[in-house]
Formats: structure tokens, C-alpha cells, sequence
């Protein structure tokens, strides 16, 4: 397979599970404002925040409130993450690269990116926010199941698992840092809407209900922040996408290495002691350090697989 080939398809899997990943935080936050009291502010700048973008987003915004922020993050062009912005790549990646995935798969794809262009103003409304929303993740994992049962599963199809998973891994450690910053520092004055606020945090990776059912206690950050860290059953989890990632990985040639950067990024990730760190006050020092480890991972593989790869 030619380099900028297997580039495409890797990048292809990072935008479409960034477009999803966005949109569904945007649509737990959305619900967390309708379940909150309303003589609570909440600040929709922790959209921005879970992106790390707050720089670009104070460049082109004056005000943090809740539209100049979910413009930002679903439909601003200068924002790279945006999900549209995220789609028009992913969508541009699909049509060079046809011949190697399933026909669907770019008709999944086309039709994803004119939906989300034609319908964005109702995702930035409040109005038809959460119907957009619900439609963006809907039509992204049925690309994910398209391309899993559908595509044979080559090399092809493992550069498109070894970039969703990494993104997943990116994502979430990005929003158990948020969420760790926000609620864990309280340990004097908690939070009497603490649990609505970690069931957001749960919700932004779809796993309130998967965490119900396995953790079966009540929602607490230290057992959330372990849950969306650690568990390995859960596929949106940092452990369950880096042991997936390493699994893409070892299937390619020259892999020396990537391989042991994903092998040290998921060994630190499920062997970290949770309850230390938040004790300590050392989780939000741990979840940079495995976000600079995810980053270098990426960059030992467009070294190796990309030599002339592009950024995100």
C-alpha cells in the first residue's frame, strides 16, 4: 500500500471519530444545561477547553457564552476540529482513496458532510441541537459498522483502526482532564451538582449506562476517572483504545518503534493509581503527560508509515 494511501485512511478514521467525539460532548453538555437548576451559570467554555483551542477561540470570539462556543466547536472553519471541518476532511480523504473501501462507506460519508453543511445552523440553535446532534453520531458509527463488517480486514482497514482508536484515547484523555480540573479541586467546598456534572463527563463517552452496569455504585469522579481511564471492556475507555491501537500496529512492518510507544502509553494508562493521583493532586500532571505520549505515538507513526504526512 503507498504511504500517502494508508495516510488517508489513518487520517480519514481520526476525523470521523473527531466529528462524533464533539458531537456527542456538545450533546451531553446541551443536556447537562436543561437538567441543571437555572440559577446555575454553567460555562459552555468547557466545550473549548476539552479541544485546547481556548487561543484560537479568543482570537475570533469576543464572548464565552453558550452560541459563540458551540459555533466554535460544530461549524467554525477556522476552528480544524470543528465538526464540520473535521467531516469535510474525513470526506475529502474517503473520495481519494475509493477504490480501497466499500462504495457505501464514501456514500456514508458524502451524505454525513452534506447533512451536517445543510443542517448546521440547527445544531448552533438550541432549538434542533439535540436532533442534529443525535443524527451526527448516528450516521458516524454507522460508517464505524459499515467499515467493520464490511471492509476486509487488511492493512487498510487497520491503519482506519489504529486512527480511531488513537483519537478515541486522545479524546478521552482530554475530557478526564477537564473534568478532574472542574470537579476534583473542590475537596473544601463540593460541588452540590457534582453528580449531574460527572454524569455529563460519562455521557460525553457514551458510558453512563456501561458504567452502571459495571461499576454499580454511585457516580463518583475517582470511579468515573477509572472507569473512562482503565476498564477494558469498555471501548471507549484510554486502556481499550491504546490495546487496540498496539493491535493495529503490531500488524505493520518496521514497527519497532510505535509498537513500544503504544505499548508504554497503554501500560501507564491501566497500570495508573487513580486514587493516588487524585490524593496527590497529581491527575492532571498524569493525563498531560499520557496526552504528550498519545501525541508522540502518532508522530513515531507518521514518521515510519507518513514521510511526508500532514497535520491535524
Amino acid at each position: 500500500m503507498l504511504s500517502r494511501v494508508a495516510e488517508r485512511l489513518y487520517w480519514m478514521a481520526r476525523y470521523i471519530e473527531r466529528a462524533e467525539n464533539t458531537a456527542r460532548m456538545t450533546k451531553a453538555f446541551h443536556l447537562l444545561a436543561l437538567d441543571m437548576p437555572k440559577t446555575v451559570t454553567l460555562s459552555w467554555k468547557g466545550l473549548v477547553a476539552v479541544s485546547g483551542l481556548e487561543a484560537l477561540f479568543e482570537e475570533h470570539y469576543q464572548r464565552e457564552d453558550e452560541r459563540n462556543c458551540v459555533k466554535f466547536v460544530l461549524a467554525d472553519a477556522s476552528n480544524p476540529s470543528s465538526v464540520l471541518s473535521s467531516l469535510r476532511a474525513a470526506r475529502e480523504n474517503v473520495r481519494t482513496t475509493r477504490d480501497l473501501i466499500p462504495i457505501e462507506a464514501w456514500e456514508i460519508v458524502n451524505e454525513l458532510y452534506l447533512f451536517a453543511r445543510d443542517n448546521i445552523d440547527g445544531g448552533i440553535g438550541k432549538r434542533g441541537r439535540f436532533e442534529f446532534l443525535s443524527e451526527i453520531v448516528q450516521r458516524c458509527q454507522m460508517l464505524t459498522g459499515m467499515l467493520a463488517g464490511g471492509m476486509s480486514h487488511d492493512a487498510a482497514y487497520d491503519f482506519i483502526r489504529l486512527g480511531r482508536n488513537l483519537e478515541r484515547a486522545d479524546m478521552a484523555t482530554r475530557q478526564i482532564d477537564v473534568g478532574a480540573i472542574r470537579l476534583l479541586s473542590r475537596k473544601d467546598d463540593p460541588e452540590p451538582y457534582e453528580g449531574l456534572l460527572w454524569t455529563s463527563v460519562l455521557r460525553s463517552q457514551s458510558g453512563f449506562q456501561m458504567y452502571r452496569q459495571h461499576v454499580r455504585r454511585r457516580i463518583t469522579g475517582p470511579d468515573v476517572v477509572r472507569f473512562l481511564l482503565q476498564d477494558v471492556t469498555f471501548p471507549r475507555s484510554v486502556a481499550h483504545a491504546l490495546s487496540h491501537a498496539q493491535l493495529a500496529v503490531e500488524s505493520f512492518p518496521h514497527n519497532e518503534i510505535p509498537l513500544r510507544l503504544a505499548m508504554q502509553a497503554r501500560r501507564h494508562a491501566q497500570d495508573a493509581d487513580v486514587e493516588k493521583l487524585i490524593g496527590n493532586e497529581q491527575l492532571h500532571d498524569f493525563m498531560d503527560r499520557l496526552q504528550l505520549e498519545v501525541a508522540q505515538l502518532h508522530e513515531a507513526i507518521a514518521d515510519c508509515w507518513f514521510p511526508q504526512a500532514f497535520e491535524s
